[in-house]
């Protein structure tokens, strides 16, 4: 099995985001969970969705590419522990299906209160994913970094409350 590398970026093209076709991640997705996992957050996805020049918009304000994101999140939603951090696509995916400002300053400011939602939703559903899954060891120090990286710090019960229900 080839190793997953970061060097080339999936480009989620204007066609793919019109049909939700998710084929592109299929390369990365149709691996063992594990493999997927233990490659670390290194998946980085380029949309091309085409904007007039004049488009104030960010790419995730347009509804087209976050109903496609939708689809992605939806059908993975491991996903955002594989997308790569540090160059934004973890945040932008987020952007997508989380409500959110932009500022061309700040840059993008989630709403905190859906931001909670979404991050304690997801943490739950892949702590138990982890939990019932082949995964070797659990994944709460990787959600605890995904977290972090936006900006979201997690209760020191938290872990412990999943662990009692």
């Amino acid at each position: 099995m080839e190793a997953l590398s970061a060097d080339s970026p999936v480009i989620i093209d204007a066609e793919a985001i019109r049909t939700l076709n998710l084929q592109a991640l299929s390369a990365w997705m149709d691996r063992p969970l594990q493999g997927l996992l233990d490659a670390g957050a290194v998946l980085e996805l380029n949309y091309e969705w085409p904007r007039q020049a004049d488009d104030p918009r960010e790419l995730s304000e347009c509804p087209e590419p976050r109903l496609w994101a939708l689809r992605a999140d939806a059908r993975y939603p491991w996903m955002p522990l594989v997308l790569e951090r540090t160059g934004g696509s973890l945040a932008q995916h987020v952007a997508m299906l989380v409500p959110h400002d932009f500022s061309p300053s700040e840059g993008i400011r989630f709403d905190p209160q859906a931001l909670e939602l979404w991050i304690t939703h997801r943490l739950m559903l892949l702590n138990d994913l982890g939990s019932s899954s082949d995964v070797a060891g659990g994944q709460r120090g990787n959600l605890s970094l995904m977290a972090a990286s936006l900006g979201f710090e997690l209760d020191g019960g938290f872990w412990e409350l999943l662990d009692r229900s």
